[in-house]
């Protein structure tokens, strides 16, 4: 299926590019499967919801239909789709009567997270949140290294603006060491990103 921007742009979405990793990698180990980020966040949340720990899911993204392709009734398929606002965050949900908000992000940088795969409306957004009390922050897996970190959204307001003062336009990973939290993979959940929030927010 081809979903598009409203502006007419073509969109290789992130979760195609993961359902393709997934079969590539099907029978890989926990520890080494190429370390699908959305979907062990996914597990980690469902593990949650069971132990009623909190309730956090991934936000849909709504989109509208243009071209549908009726010709197999066992499959219909869309053709077309169009995004019909900008995206926020991943994911939200509550914890302990907080308000939780936060993104995924991957790369295969060893040294630092470019900036451009955050969107100046998510920035906006981030804001608001933090503005409104809510806990709002970012996961971020590191390929290469194999290492994934929790961010709070505050450092990540703080490099996105410094940019248009002539700042850098990545966040280096040694803020990732300082400032930012580990998390270590495991089982059940795989990312326990509530550990973190309680050691930080409460």
């Amino acid at each position: 299926m081809e979903i598009k921007y409203p502006n007419g742009k073509s969109y290789i979405g992130k979760q195609n590019i993961v359902k393709q990793n997934n079969l590539a990698k099907k029978n890989d180990s926990y520890s080494n499967r190429g370390m699908r980020l959305e979907e062990l966040i996914n597990e980690s949340n469902d593990f949650y919801l069971t132990q009623d720990i909190c309730v956090v899911h991934k936000k849909p993204t709504p989109i509208t239909v243009v071209s549908v392709d009726y010709s197999r009734r066992s499959s219909t398929r869309i053709n077309e789709a169009y995004y019909q606002t900008p995206s926020t965050l991943d994911y939200c949900g509550i914890y302990k009567s907080r308000y939780l908000d936060f993104d995924a992000k991957e790369t295969k940088n060893k040294t630092s997270f470019p900036l451009s795969n955050f969107h100046q409306h998510q920035i906006e957004h981030m804001e608001r949140v933090k503005k409104h009390g809510g806990i709002c922050f970012a996961i971020f897996y590191f390929k290469t290294l194999n290492k994934v970190f929790h961010l709070d959204a505050e450092v990540i307001i703080e490099y996105w603006k410094n940019q248009s003062k002539g700042g850098r336009k990545s966040i280096p990973f040694k803020i990732f060491e300082d400032k930012g939290n580990e998390i270590k993979v495991g089982y059940r959940p795989s990312i326990d990103y509530i550990k973190i929030i309680d050691k930080l927010y409460f």
